[in-house]
C-alpha cells in the first residue's frame, strides 16, 4: 500500500469515527473465511458495517479525531487482529450479533476489546452482556411515552371503577327501598 493510500485510509476512518457515535473493536482472529462471510452477512442484515483494519491505522485515526479516545489508545485494545463494527442506530445490536455468532463459533472467538457509545468507553469482553441489553434511542423514547401515558390510564380506570361501584351501590339502595 502506498503512502497516499494509507493517508486516505486513515482520513476516511477518522471521518467514520466522527459519523458513528457507536462502534465496537473486537478480536477478529481465528475465524475461517466462511465464518467471516457469515458474520459479515449477519452484520449487513442489521445495518452494521464490519471492517478489519490494522491497529496502527485505527490508532492514527483515533488520534486525529477531535474527540478524546485516549482510553482506547492507551490500553491494550489495539493489539492483535482487530475488527471494527460501526452502528448508526442501535448501541446493543453489535453486541447481540457478537453473542449470537459466538453460539456458532464458540466463546473463544470474536472477543470484545472495547466499545464506544456516545464517547462512553467499555473496555473488555466482560461488558458484552450489559452492552447487549442497552436500549436504542427509539426504545427509550417509547418507554418514556408509555410511562407518561400510564398515570392517565390509572386515573381513568380508577374513575371508571369508582363509577361502576357507585352506580352498583345506588342500584342496590334503590332495590332495597322498593
Amino acid at each position: 500500500m502506498q503512502k497516499e493510500d494509507k493517508i486516505l485510509l486513515v482520513k476516511n476512518l477518522s471521518k467514520k469515527f466522527d459519523e458513528n457515535n457507536i462502534f465496537y473493536i473486537m478480536d477478529a482472529s481465528g475465524l475461517t473465511v466462511s465464518q467471516v462471510n457469515q458474520f459479515r452477512e449477519k452484520c449487513f442484515k442489521k445495518d452494521i458495517e464490519y471492517n478489519v483494519i490494522k491497529n496502527s491505522f485505527i490508532k492514527k485515526a483515533l488520534e486525529n479525531n477531535e474527540n478524546d479516545y485516549s482510553p482506547l489508545i492507551n490500553k491494550d485494545v489495539l493489539s492483535g487482529f482487530s475488527g471494527i463494527l460501526f452502528s448508526k442506530l442501535s448501541p446493543s445490536e453489535p453486541a447481540k450479533i457478537l453473542k449470537d455468532f459466538r453460539k456458532i463459533t464458540g466463546d473463544n472467538y470474536l472477543k470484545l476489546k472495547a466499545a464506544s457509545i456516545d464517547l462512553e468507553f467499555y473496555i473488555g469482553d466482560e461488558n458484552l452482556n450489559s452492552l447487549s441489553k442497552l436500549k436504542s434511542k427509539n426504545e427509550l423514547i417509547g418507554g418514556i411515552i408509555t410511562l407518561l401515558k400510564s398515570p392517565i390510564k390509572n386515573v381513568l380506570s380508577s374513575l371508571k371503577g369508582a363509577e361502576s361501584k357507585l352506580s352498583g351501590v345506588i342500584k342496590q339502595l334503590e332495590n332495597n327501598s322498593k
